[in-house]
């Protein structure tokens, strides 16, 4: 099973990773609680997205330390990575950066690939679709092998295709998410999900936590 939640949860897991940390993905609700499981657990509490320190900004993890543990929640992303993990399957953290490594690792698995966009929540708690996360589906989709998609898999890959035309840092600049991130002056955070295949990392859950 592979989550794609690409603003920002798999994204920064996979520049996490791709530094040689792991990362617990911990279900949405209270900070304080997380925080605790983390220390718990031997791992550094994943801060506000606005504060000095690690965070669900991608951008604030490019300087983790190999090694390091985080604990990192989110509403979307994480809570499903949690929720895959307590039914036992194999699970892959997949975003654009890593598309295509992501679907080579789960495609060496055998087996069928399920593959998961993350979607939104508005404020309420209702669930919305993502453009970013169907995009994200999408490259990891184009880069399984034809004859093993199946139409879903086939029109989400052409939809990726016709975004990847267009350019993929305009396009999610211009999505929902994109356009809150930015206006909050997370800029930096929307250019690095839009890195498409830049990341030779394939985040997989392995005693818990999402790491190489």
């Amino acid at each position: 099973m592979i989550v794609v939640d690409v603003l920002s949860f798999c994204t920064a897991v996979d520049v996490a990773v791709g530094r040689g940390a792991t990362v617990l993905p911990q279900r949405h609700g209270d900070p304080d609680t997380a925080a605790e499981q983390a220390r718990s657990l031997g791992l550094l509490p994943a801060g506000p997205r606005d504060g000095p320190g690690p965070s669900l900004r991608p951008s604030s993890l490019v300087g983790l330390a190999p090694g390091t543990g985080i604990g990192l929640p989110s509403p979307n992303g994480a809570t499903l990575c949690a929720t895959v993990a307590a039914g036992g399957a194999v699970l892959f953290a997949g975003c654009l950066r890593n598309a295509s490594a992501v679907a080579a690792a789960a495609a060496a698995v055998g087996g069928p690939v399920g593959i998961v966009p993350a979607g939104e929540r508005w404020p309420g708690d209702t669930l919305r679709v993502a453009v970013e996360d169907a995009l994200g589906a999408g490259a990891i989709a184009a880069a399984l092998p034809p004859e093993d998609r199946s139409p879903e898999a086939d029109l989400a890959a052409a939809q990726y295709a016709a975004a990847r035309a267009r350019g993929l840092s305009a396009v999610l600049a211009a999505t929902a998410s994109g356009r809150e991130l930015l206006a909050d002056g997370y800029g930096a955070d929307v250019a690095l999900a839009a890195a498409a295949d830049t990341s030779p990392v394939a985040p997989r859950l392995r005693d818990g936590l999402l790491q190489r």
